[in-house]
């Protein structure tokens, strides 16, 4: 009864502060609710009484007759009714009904759960009754709801689907979305991947977007598991079809075999033929049998052609292909006429630095060799002469059908001009001719086509030192010469230029004589002295030792100053000066002149000293004392004379 007393003191409390409030309220005061207003004496009276027979003490009874074995197996059997459910896990629930915004689902748990329609867009068959798999967010909110998604529970199977295609190698399948740079997008149970351009097929893809909208198989090639990057590829399927095919394609392979193929890939040396699961390289040179720049001159991408096969390689699985093979050579179809001594038109097809190449007919071509395109000796570069495309005009020098080879000849056309050279350019004749090209040792000119001839570089001039003959002419120039050697078997022509004018050194041995003094300008100084430029265009060479001046300097460039020739050399033309000996001997000639006046005095002194003497012995014995003063005197003189 202690509990019923309890009861009935808080109901008495209860009514008490409900009294208490409302002895403060007015007589408009009232408490407002959804619905209506009501009074504090109808909340009053909603308040529960207790009844009299109620039995406070029924929960330490046994109430309903249970014993506890039966409470506890009823609770147990209460408790089985629901599932434990944890975070992050994946779970079935059932669907108990759909509406416009929201799916219900029973996953077993003491509340249902709610899923987005939107999330159930890809299976517009859904209905009451489904089992879905769903992701548990959380099992209780902030509300007490149980928070579920199917999208995430999609995207985990999915990538637990994924990791295990590719720890297994196993082929999954995939929706392509749309295009992107380098490549597509898939869809794979709504996980994108990227299909690089090069993972679709084995051969180069030139659209993408026919890919698109199609479902395709697909092996996982890389996973980067920080930032959920999924990348596939097409091309591994076909390629591990492919190569059971090669193997059963190659044992089939017989040198000479004639295939059908698609010309899969052009490049600059030969086209790459699919022979229906295995490539094959048809190189150009085995294209056509005459020359091409490029094989997309002849072939196209996607083109089916025959090929016969030249070689292959089990190992590697290589093969080599021939298209020209499969017609005839074109030398065979060379017709009888043609023979050493003919004359052939063709067009110019390669030029080399040797020679260039003449295509009579495609296919066969003949060597026009630099030697045979002029009968001048100064053509080095056949480009200079020949380009590519030119339609010229050439003599069958050689012709071997068997070996398939051809030299033919241009200059041959023309008359030799070297047959009349000996009555138009006799030794010693003076022409014209124009600088055709220069070397170390001379310069080539030509006098008349087909005739040149070579100045050596001593020939250029009398008096000018020359190093290269650049210094003197140029390319092009037209030079004054004279025959000075002709040698006809040999088609060899010497020809001089300084030759039309007289000697000069002839001139300048009696101008430059030994010991003369003359005026000059220093050119160019070098490590072993300089270049003094002299009169009437003649230039001189001073030793550094030379160069020396008076007050110890040496002369500089540009300056100017008197030099004495100390060498002249005709047949040379070789001039040496010096600066230094001009004022040395000056010096030397004044020291000789000083010690020529002092041997002078020295001599006078001895001759006085002879007359003394002299005279000395004639004199009396009375005047001995004065003479041998004399004599003292005079012998002192001539000991100072002797030290002077």
């Amino acid at each position: 009864m202690a509990k019923k007393q309890v009861a009935e003191k808080e109901l008495a409390a209860k009514t008490a502060e409900l009294q208490g409030e409302g002895g403060r309220l007015t007589e408009k005061e009232t408490i407002e609710s959804e619905a209506d207003s009501v009074s504090i004496e109808s909340i009053k009276s909603s308040l529960a009484t207790p009844t009299e027979d109620f039995d406070w003490d029924a929960d330490e009874k046994v109430f309903g007759n249970y014993n506890d074995a039966d409470r506890k197996k009823f609770e147990d059997m209460y408790a089985g009714t629901f599932n434990q459910i944890t975070k992050g896990e994946i779970i079935p629930g059932i669907v108990v009904s759909i509406n416009n915004k929201d799916v219900v689902l029973n996953v077993g748990f003491k509340s249902d759960g709610l899923v987005s329609t939107s999330e159930f867009r890809d299976t517009p068959d859904l209905k009451v009754g489904d089992s879905v798999d769903v992701f548990v967010e959380a099992p209780e909110d902030a509300n007490g709801q149980l928070i579920l998604s199917r999208k995430r529970a999609k995207t985990q199977r999915s990538w637990e689907a994924i990791n295990e295609a590719l720890e297994n190698d196993r082929i999954i399948n995939g929706f392509v979305k749309s295009r992107t740079k380098g490549g597509l997008i898939v869809d794979i149970m709504g996980v994108e991947a990227f299909l690089p351009g090069s993972q679709i097929d084995i051969k180069p893809i030139r659209d993408y977007d026919i890919y698109v909208g199609k479902t395709m198989e697909f092996k996982v090639v890389k996973i980067n598991h920080e930032f959920k990057n999924v990348v596939v590829s097409h091309k591994v399927l076909i390629e591990d079809d492919l190569e059971s095919q090669k193997v059963e394609i190659v044992s089939k392979l017989e040198k000479g075999q004639v295939l059908e193929g698609t010309v899969k890939n052009i490049t600059d040396f030969g086209v790459f033929i699919d022979l229906g699961g295995v490539d094959g390289l048809l190189h150009i040179t085995d294209i056509s049998w005459g020359r091409i720049e490029h094989p997309k001159e002849v072939l196209s991408l996607d083109e089916k052609i025959n090929v016969v096969v030249l070689d292959f390689d089990d190992e590697k699985k290589r093969i080599a292909l021939g298209l020209k093979q499969l017609t005839p050579h074109p030398w065979e179809n060379l017709t009888a006429d043609i023979q050493v001594g003919s004359k052939v038109k063709g067009k110019i097809v390669t030029v080399a630095d040797y020679g260039a190449f003449l295509e009579i007919i495609p296919g066969v071509e003949g060597l026009i060799h630099v030697s045979e395109m002029s009968w001048s000796q100064n053509l080095r570069n056949p480009q200079e002469f020949l380009k590519v495309g030119d339609e010229i005009e050439a003599e069958v020098l050689t012709l071997d059908r068997d070996e398939r080879k051809m030299s033919l000849g241009i200059k041959q056309l023309s008359s030799d001009p070297w047959q009349e050279v000996a009555a138009k350019f006799p030794v010693g004749s003076k022409h014209q001719a124009t600088v055709k090209n220069m070397t170390n040792f001379g310069v080539f000119v030509e006098i008349e086509e087909g005739i040149d001839g070579l100045i050596h570089i001593s020939d250029l001039s009398w008096s000018k030192k020359i190093n290269h003959p650049n210094e003197f002419t140029k390319v092009g120039d037209v030079l004054d010469v004279v025959v000075l050697e002709l040698d006809v078997d040999n088609r060899k022509l010497s020809l001089g230029h300084k030759q039309l004018e007289e000697n000069p050194w002839d001139t300048f041995e009696t101008i430059f004589t030994l010991d003369s003094v003359h005026q000059g300008t220093v050119v160019k100084v070098t490590d072993k002295g300089a270049v003094i430029a002299l009169p009437y265009g003649v230039e001189g060479f001073v030793p550094t030792k030379h160069m020396v001046k008076e007050d110890g300097t040496s002369v500089k460039a540009e300056e100017t100053n008197d030099f004495k020739i100390i060498e002249f050399n005709k047949e040379a033309k070789r001039i040496v000066v010096s600066h230094a000996r001009i004022w040395e001997e000056v010096k030397a000639e004044a020291v000789a002149e000083e010690r020529n006046a002092k041997k002078k005095e020295a001599k006078a002194a001895v001759t006085a000293v002879k007359k003394v003497k002299d005279s000395v012995e004639k004199s009396t014995l009375g005047d001995l004392d004065v003479l041998a003063q004399l004599k003292s005197q005079l012998e002192g003189e001539e000991s100072k004379a002797k030290k002077g």
